[in-house]
């Protein structure tokens, strides 16, 4: 064993195993108390020290857990460095004077690393005991923890490691060394990890807040410690991509999620992931900040966000939907975000947005894997699945990014591109990749057991998966340990058993049978000399003895490759129990074995004779442990220890004799005396006698101190002071606390393990309640009742084992070590005293945590036979060995020895095994088969009774018969010989009902058969599409078979897109369905319209017409006349035109080439030349050559196609000839029976032998071996009972047979009885038939006549002539099918041959369409690359023709507008005429430049609102040079018109003016869009030519690759056979080693090719002679265009002068015959009519609306006038009161100087009152002038300001 810090492990070993063994003693056993308290209070005072910093981390989680323990929260991080330890920091300390402990922390430095010595976990020693801290050294183990998630991990090409125990195992895997890291809590490692570099790996432990270690590789020096990340254990971590973060979470109950600056030690992140177990958490490769966990029945999404309250942890909880919730083990990222994830149900989950996007499922909606996915990996591409089933799939990356939900089941199909099967019991679990060069090795590891080596490169070189390692799956059940040497046995449930060299360090064999170990035993010496024996029990109840030896000691023969190191050989099977075997054990003299089960029963077998069953005894309950008494015992006695309580002593077993036992019905012992012993628990009893002593020494103690001060008192104060201690006396008596009650707990406590301490005495260790001590037992006499119970009556105190109790003890050789396997997976190991080695003397003792803390009870330990080694075994699947400390040390490495074979054991049979776990115990077998004898004597006397009933039965049919031959009116009535008839209906009744209950019991089974005939049939035989039919010649042996056809693949008739052929592009597909769309839209427009017209000529007839309509149509009907008229001339003209097109058409262009020689010239490219073959480096592969996987399967598919017709051809040929032989048999048989009527009428001398008719041989009629009937099914069954009864063994045959035989003679008694029942009555009848007609036709004999005679000689010869010819017809028929069937034998050899041939190319395909099946991926990159840079090209060149075409047209507007410029001045200039002498002014004017503004507006958005400013109005001006006829200086005003001017000319000049300068504005515009579109064009062209080298460089990428796959397929060996004759190829008379310089051609080609060279002189000949031939033809016909020329220039002058005489000058003809109306001048004016009896119709109903608002406008004159007189009146009223007030006031104001108060507010409220009457008459007066304007809009009057006015007092 290698272990980092060696060198300074035997520092202060023994201080320090004090101190260190204390400190984890003390904190473990805190650990367990506070985790058992829910207020967190310690109990004892000096632990209070140890756990300040634990109190102080929880509190920060409790208070953080609320908060979600925000990385930001400053606070937190503070306490968390106050928690660590100060030596990791670059500070100097605090000097000890001040007494400080903290110091101001600053970063850790790079090269700080731990002490790995201090860290570790240290075994634990009693105190002042001299027992060595080295007692037990680690040298190797064995197990691996298969089951344990993520628990393989490699750190470089040649090193892994996992988790063993309390073990961290780095196993190197060329030399095989081991080296062990140990936990650093003693409770065990939760989950491990690897930093990405592979420079450091991580180890997460278990316990009470457990730490976090980070060691460096491959120093394995301890480099950070990260801590309070979770309460007991963690269960995942992973780095990011980059390795500067950790990501870890925690188990049961925190689920905490924590995200580490691990180089700091500080926690950034931390939150709670889920409320359920979580499995994993990985860091998106993609995206730091994105993180993932999954877990039981959840999968959840994180994100790191920043808040305004700092950084946090945000989670999305997956949603499933309509998917079933499922647990998540194996999942990945996506680059884009998604999620792809496994199911329990092994389908694919695609995670978008927290939902499930789509689920992925293989072909027919099979599952992608059966049973759960464990892991899905991104690998190179492709995504790796890898699932329980045992197989490893490979799916396209692409196909899965890019999947989305067809239909409503959200179910999405796709294949894999490759599959692996790693075996198939192979669970796999995890996988990781090795990091070899040019290699695609994968490390998986299987949850049964093994780590296995995988490549995945998937090529013609892939090897096959290879098993690195193997290991027991599940707990290790058993252990045994050779007596002689050092090998070891395991076994476990997993049906293996193991041997292995532990002091070698190897595994030596194994074994596997079909049911799990659950006991193992090493025979001992006394009866395998050799020690090579072993026994096993399994949990069937089945016991195997296997016997070990060497098989380099057997004779070695030849061709034997490899001989292992050992072998197992099977020596003797039997099944003694039902159950599982709990116990094995042989008696101190090994004259008697015992084995224990379940089923609560012990058997004895006397080992002398070859195992003979003794006998078996009962026991209370399932046996736990078997223990003979040793050799210092007086009397040899089985100690049986039960589950539940019971332990039984058993004396040595009685033998009897053979004939004794022979006649004994069962193997139950009933008579052996049985001591019993009860356990009753009595631990509360002991603690109440602990309390009671502790009790009684505190009153003692405090009875001391009472004395000694009353003395003290007494001395100082003499009286007083006795009456002052009375009185403190009195104060001081308390009431004591009652004592614990006495429990007994419901159900007994399991019995863990037990051994003898002396005669009738023992030691027993118990689990649940009672744990805690050893209890001393003694049992009771033999007459105790069983159900009473017993008490030890002593017991011994194990410290620290009430809640981890003792489940195995062993010793060592010489009493003085006890070694016990705790069930917390510690070992501990008492020190027994060499003077009194009595349990109870035991103190010292030495206890290390070893096997994993939570699942790995120690299930079995055992020391080497000489005490060197001891042996653990756990429930962690972990097999560990130590050596034990002595003071003599070996000097040397040891190795085990196998034993040496048994003379004649590889001759020795091997016996039968038991694999059926429902096989016969060897109890159950013997009652069987005395069952099966008494069955045999009960059968005897129903068959004697039968016999009697069967005699009777005749003699009654007798007596039927009698009756029968008695006259009619003698004979009695069948009635009268029922004694009863309510007897027969009642047996009828019974008979009915037994037959419909027994079909009511065979229901289920007929249904279960039916279903299992269905499915045999759906799996074999619908799969077929013919079955093999052999049709045997009649005469001779041939014979000739059809094929067996198979249902056509999925290749046959496939026609999938190849990979060349491009999808129609978008603008095609556009343009396609845009014409339908036209197309559709024309159609129904037209179908539309026509109902429409029809409605409206309807409403036309019944509506009278007016004037103008008349009108309309007059002027309709005459434009539609001349329409029709010019349309006439126009159809003419076009169909002329047409008849020219066509004729140009016919036209060959000057380049036309003929198509047949264009296609001869292609053919010449193509098929001439010197082109290198397919092999050739520069080889290039044509576009029509280039094959695909989809091409391929379409070969396949047609190869297949052709030879299922030609099978099936041949198969109706072979059916046809079936019939034949049917048809030729029926009439053989019409012809024998013919001629055995002749011959009947023929004297025997001239009979000619008949032939025998042919049969028709089974294998002809296939069909008919499916039709069956019930007598089928009888036979049928009779055979199989025949094949179980020749199977089962010799002493059940007879009974057996008995049960069977009966049954089947029963039933077959009554078909027989029935049969010869039909029998005799059919053959009676037939008889009487036969005697009854000769009595009809008798007639006396008389001699015939002569002519009689004569006509009888002639019917002779006639008879003779027919049975020769009919025989000769025979022989005929006979011989013409034979023929037939040799001729189509013949044929189908051929076809054999052909059939054989298209197999080896299938094979050759098929490997073929594999290897383009791996290139294809690839490829369609490339393809889609070259396609989309195509397309590109493509809309770019389109894009650049739009462009021209754009830059035609605008050129095309440039001249029309020139044009158009043109004709305005022209225009003005005839307007002008001749002799005007303001011409220069007008055409000055007309050419004047002038600024012309325009406005454009702006349109702003709400954002820009601020700088609107900066946008204003954008002028556009055209400025130009000067007029060409004036001058610059010149100016003059062309705003006025000059005097005697033409004003119309002048405006006429203006307004050109204007369009001129429009004109001038277009022109400019477009020159701008002409450069824009030269620019946009130049662009275009630049960016074509990059796409086109792009293109060019894709295209030679692609064709690279297609000469790569081109090579590659060339690599693939084609079988070809071929004959010597076809070896054309000789050298020397001999044919070459070397063919790879030949070519296969076949002779046709071959003969093509040699005729092909003559073939090509003649042609060449012949092309000469064409040729001159066609210069002739060329020359004549270059004649005669010329003077076709001349003929056409004459006919042209012709028409010319033609024209001018008749019009004077040359007119367009066509023009003249079309000349018809103004299509649009028509149109308008005929809308001006409609327009116009519109308007007046508008005109009228407008006037009708002015008359009523004119009327309207008068009544509100009125009331208007109405109202202003009103307020006249007023006016004068308030005029009158005005003049009132005012002498009023005149009268009054004399008396009082200066005006009052009252008076003013009146005066202001009067005033106000009059400016609102004023307001008022002026909103009236401008209502009444609007309401006189005319259409003017009504306002509503204007409201005065409603106040409430108070009534003044005057």
């Amino acid at each position: 064993m290698k272990e980092p810090g060696d060198q300074d492990s035997d520092r202060g070993k023994s201080d320090g195993s004090k101190s260190d063994g204390r400190q984890s003693r003390s904190s473990s056993k805190s650990a367990s108390r506070s985790a058992a308290k829910e207020d967190n209070k310690f109990l004892e005072d000096d632990t209070e020290e140890t756990f300040t910093e634990g109190r102080e981390s929880c509190l920060g989680d409790d208070f953080s857990s609320v908060e979600h323990l925000e990385g930001s929260s400053s606070s937190f991080q503070d306490d968390y460095m106050e928690s660590v330890g100060d030596s990791r920091y670059m500070e100097t300390p605090v000097p000890d004077s001040e007494g400080a402990e903290e110091e101001v922390k600053k970063k850790l430095s790079e090269s700080f690393f731990y002490d790995y010595a201090e860290l570790i976990s240290m075994p634990f020693v009693t105190p002042d005991s001299n027992i060595p801290l080295d007692l037990l050294t680690l040298v190797h183990s064995f197990g691996y923890d298969c089951g344990k998630r993520a628990n393989l991990k490699l750190l470089d090409s040649s090193t892994m490691m996992y988790i063993a125990g309390c073990q961290l195992i780095l196993l190197n895997l060329k030399t095989k060394e081991q080296i062990y890291l140990r936990s650093s809590s003693g409770r065990g490692i939760g989950v491990i990890g690897v930093h990405p570099d592979k420079t450091y790996f991580t180890v997460a432990e278990k316990g009470v807040f457990p730490k976090i270690i980070i060691y460096e590789y491959p120093s394995l020096r301890p480099y950070r410690i990260l801590q309070d990340g979770t309460e007991l254990a963690y269960a995942y971590m992973d780095f990011n991509y980059d390795g500067t973060l950790l990501a870890s979470v925690g188990s049961s109950p925190d689920y905490t999620l924590t995200i580490w600056n691990w180089k700091e030690e500080q926690p950034i992140l931390r939150t709670k992931a889920f409320s359920q177990e979580v499995f994993k958490v990985t860091f998106n490769p993609e995206d730091d900040e994105q993180l993932t966990t999954s877990g039981s029945g959840h999968i959840k999404f994180w994100e790191m966000a920043l808040t305004f309250t700092g950084l946090k942890l945000q989670g999305s909880l997956g949603r499933f939907g309509k998917t079933a919730t499922t647990d998540i083990e194996g999942y990945m990222e996506l680059p884009d975000g998604k999620v792809l994830s496994g199911s329990e149900w092994g389908n694919m989950l695609v995670w978008e947005g927290g939902l499930i996007k789509v689920e992925l499922c293989r072909a027919a909606r099979k599952s992608c894997h059966q049973g759960p996915i464990n892991q899905i990996v991104l690998d190179e591409g492709e995504v790796i699945t890898i699932g329980a089933d045992g197989y490893v799939r490979i799916w396209d990356f692409e196909t899965i990014d890019t999947a989305d939900t067809i239909d409503e089941t959200g179910l999405l199909k796709i294949d894999p591109i490759n599959e692996l099967q790693v075996g198939k019991n192979v669970k796999l679990f995890s996988m990781i990749k090795m990091n070899e060069t040019g290699n695609n090795f994968w490390l998986a590891q299987d949850a049964n057991g093994a780590i296995w080596k995988l490549d995945l490169s998937f090529s013609n070189i892939t090897q096959d998966p290879d098993c690195l390692f193997s290991f027991h799956s599940g707990a290790i059940e058993a252990l045994a340990v050779s007596p002689l040497t050092y090998l070891m046995a395991t076994t476990a449930l997993d049906c293996s058993v193991r041997i292995y060299d532990f002091a070698g360090k190897t595994l030596l064999t194994q074994m596997r049978f079909k049911q799990g170990g659950t006991a193992i035993s090493w025979v001992p010496q006394l009866v395998s000399y050799t020690g090579a024996q072993i026994i096993v029990g399994f949990e069937d109840g089945v016991v195997r003895i296997l016997e070990l030896y060497d098989p380099k000691g057997l004779t070695v023969f030849a061709g034997r490759k490899k001989i292992s190191d050992a072998d197992i050989h099977l020596k003797r099977v039997f099944k003694p129990h039902t159950a599982h075997v709990t116990a094995l054990a042989y008696e101190r003299d090994g004259e008697i074995l015992a084995t224990g089960s379940k089923d609560q029963t012990v058997f004895f077998f006397e080992v002398e004779k070859d195992y003979k069953p003794i006998g078996y005894i009962t026991t209370p309950g399932p046996v736990c442990q078997l223990v003979w008494s040793s050799v210092s015992h007086p009397e040899s006695t089985l100690l049986i220890f039960c589950e539940n309580g019971y332990i039984l002593e058993t004396p040595f077993p009685t033998i009897k004799e053979e004939e004794e036992d022979r006649d004994v019905v069962s193997y139950e012992i009933k008579d052996m005396r049985i001591k019993c012993f009860h356990f009753s628990s009595v631990k509360s009893k002991i603690l109440r006698l602990i309390e009671v002593e502790k009790r009684k020494k505190q009153k003692e103690l405090k009875e001391k101190e009472k004395e000694e001060r009353r003395k003290r008192l007494a001395a100082e104060m003499k009286e007083d002071g006795e009456k002052e201690f009375q009185a403190e006396e009195e104060e001081e008596e308390e009431e004591e606390e009652p004592l614990p009650e006495i429990f007994v707990p419901s159900t007994p406590c399991h019995i863990l393990c037990g051994f003898y301490s002396e005669p009738g005495k023992f030691w027993v260790s118990l689990g649940g309640y009672d744990s805690g001590f050893l209890y001393h037992c003694a049992f009771s006499p033999y007459d105790k009742n069983v159900e009473e119970k017993d008490e030890p009556f002593d017991f011994h105190f194990l410290e620290d084992t009430e809640d981890n109790p003792i489940h195995t003890i062993t010793f060592s050789i010489n009493q003085d070590l006890m070694f016990c396997g705790m069930q917390n997976g510690a070992i501990r190991v008492y020190i027994l005293s060499s003077n009194n080695p009595s349990v109870k003397n035991m103190v010292d003792y030495w206890h290390f945590n070893l096997h994993d803390n939570d699942y790995g009870c120690v299930k079995g330990i055992s020391t080497s036979f000489d005490d060197r080694f001891l042996v653990t075994t756990g429930a962690d699947s972990n097999i560990f060995v130590f050596t034990i400390f002595s003071e003599f040390e070996l000097t040397k490495a040891v190795k085990a020895k196998v034993p040496s074979p048994r003379f004649g054991i590889e001759a020795e049979p091997i016996p039968e095994d038991i694999e059926d776990p429902k096989a016969y115990s060897i109890e159950n077998a013997r009652r069987k088969r005395e069952h099966d004898k008494l069955m045999k004597e009960m059968e005897e006397l129903k068959a004697g009774k039968r016999e009697k009933l069967t005699a009777l039965r005749n003699e009654f049919w007798n007596l039927m018969e009698m009756n029968k031959e008695l006259p009619k009116h003698m004979q009695f009535k069948r009635t009268d010989f029922d004694l009863d008839s309510k007897i027969r209906a009642e047996i009828g009744r019974k008979t009915a009902r037994k037959i419909q209950q027994v079909e009511k019991e065979l229901e289920w089974e007929k249904e279960k058969h039916r279903l299992g005939l269905a499915k045999l049939q759906n799996r074999f035989r619908d799969s077929l599409e013919s079955d093999t039919i052999v049709v045997h010649a009649i005469q001779s042996d041939h014979k000739i078979s059809s094929y067996r056809i198979v249902k056509p693949s999925k290749y046959f008739k496939s026609k999938r897109p190849s990979q060349s052929e491009r999808r129609p592009s978008k603008l095609e597909r556009f343009e396609k369905e845009g014409a339908g769309r036209k197309d559709s839209q024309r159609d129904t427009g037209g179908s539309i319209s026509l109902p429409e017209e029809s409605l409206i000529e309807k409403g036309k007839k019944f509506r009278p017409k007016t004037l103008s309509e008349i009108m309309v149509e007059n002027q309709i009907e005459k434009t539609r006349k001349l329409m029709f008229k010019a349309e006439r001339a126009q159809l003419k003209i076009q169909q002329r035109k047409k008849e020219w097109e066509e004729l140009y058409k016919s036209k060959p262009l000057d380049d036309y080439e003929d198509p047949k020689d264009v296609q001869a010239i292609k053919e010449a490219q193509v098929y001439m030349g010197d082109f290198n073959l397919k092999t050739a480096p520069d080889y290039k592969i044509p576009e029509h050559m280039r094959v695909n996987a989809a091409k391929k399967e379409e070969e396949l598919g047609h190869l297949d196609s052709m030879a299922h017709s030609k099978k099936m051809h041949m198969n109706k040929c072979i059916l046809s000839l079936r019939d034949l032989k049917v048809a030729v048999i029926e009439e053989i048989q019409c012809l024998v029976q013919e001629l055995k009527t002749i011959q009947s009428t023929l004297h025997p001398s001239k009979h000619i032998p008949i032939p025998e008719i042919p049969q028709i041989h089974p294998e002809e009629v296939p069909e008919k071996r499916f039709h069956y009937d019930e007598e089928t099914l009888l036979n049928f069954k009779k055979k199989q009972m025949k094949i179980k009864a020749k199977k089962t063994p010799e002493p059940e045959q007879g009974g057996s047979a008995g049960l069977g035989g009966g049954f089947l003679k029963i039933s077959a008694g009554k078909d027989s009885d029935l049969t010869t029942r039909d029998s005799l009555s059919r053959s009676s009848k037939l008889s009487a038939f036969n005697v009854e007609t000769p009595k009809l036709i008798e007639f006396e004999k008389v001699d015939p006549i002569d002519i009689e005679l004569e006509i009888m000689k002639r019917d002779e010869i006639k008879h003779v002539y027919m049975q020769q010819y009919l025989t000769n017809r025979i022989k005929e028929l006979i011989v013409t099918f034979d023929a037939e069937l040799r001729l189509l034998r013949h044929q189908k050899l051929k076809l054999d041959t052909q059939m054989k041939l298209s197999d080896l190319h299938h094979v050759t395909l098929f490997q073929e369409m594999l290897l383009l099946k791996n290139f294809e991926k690839q490829e369609n990159i490339l393809q889609e690359r070259v396609n989309s840079l195509d397309k590109e090209e493509q809309d770019m060149q389109w894009k650049i023709n739009e462009t021209l075409k754009e830059m035609e047209e605008k050129k095309n507007q440039i001249a029309t507008l020139q044009d158009q410029e043109k004709a305005l001045y022209a225009g003005f200039q005839a307007a002008l005429g001749e002799n005007n002498k303001f011409a220069n002014f007008l055409m000055k004017v007309l050419k004047k430049r002038i600024k012309r503004v325009k406005k454009k507006e702006v349109e702003r958005d709400a954002d820009e609102e601020e700088d609107s400013d900066e946008s204003s109005e954008e002028e556009s001006s055209i400025e130009s040079d000067e007029d060409e006829s004036g001058s610059d200086d010149e100016v003059f005003d062309d705003s006025i018109c000059p005097t005697n001017c033409d004003v119309g000319l002048f405006e006429l000049a203006l307004q050109l003016r204007e369009k001129r300068l429009d004109i001038e504005e277009s022109l400019v515009e477009e020159k701008k869009i002409i450069d824009n579109l030269k620019k946009e064009y130049d662009t275009l062209s630049k960016k074509v030519k990059i796409v086109a080298t792009n293109l060019n460089a894709a295209e030679e990428a692609l064709e690279a690759y297609q000469r790569e796959k081109q090579q590659r397929l060339n690599e693939l060996i084609v079988v070809i056979p071929l004959k010597l004759h076809q070896m054309e190829h000789i050298v020397f008379g001999e044919i070459p080693n070397d063919l790879s310089g030949t070519l296969v051609f076949s002779n046709h080609s071959l003969g093509r090719l040699q005729e092909r060279i003559i073939q090509l002189h003649e042609e060449n000949s012949k092309q000469q002679k064409l040729n001159k031939e066609c210069r002739e033809r060329r020359k004549q016909l270059f004649r005669e265009k010329r003077e076709m020329a001349k003929t056409i220039s004459k006919m042209e002058e012709t028409v010319r002068q033609l024209m001018i005489s008749k019009f004077g000058r040359v007119v367009d003809l066509e023009a003249l015959q079309t000349l018809s109306v103004n299509t649009t001048l028509e149109e308008l004016k005929i809308k001006k009519l409609r327009k116009e009896l519109s308007n007046a119709k508008e005109m009228k109903m407008w006037e009708e609306k002015i008359a009523k608002v004119r009327w309207e406008l008068m009544v509100k004159t009125k009331e208007h006038t109405k109202k202003l007189h009103q307020m006249n009146d007023l006016c004068i009223e308030k005029k009158k009161l005005d003049s009132r007030l005012n002498t009023l006031q005149n009268q009054q104001g004399n008396a009082f100087q200066g005006p009052r108060k009252a008076d003013i507010a009146a005066r202001q409220k009067v005033t106000e009152l009059i400016q609102i009457q004023a307001e008022r008459i002026l909103a009236l007066k401008e209502e009444i002038s609007l309401l006189r304007k005319k259409g003017g809009p009504i306002l509503p009057p204007i409201q005065p300001p409603r106040q409430e006015m108070k009534p003044m007092d005057f």
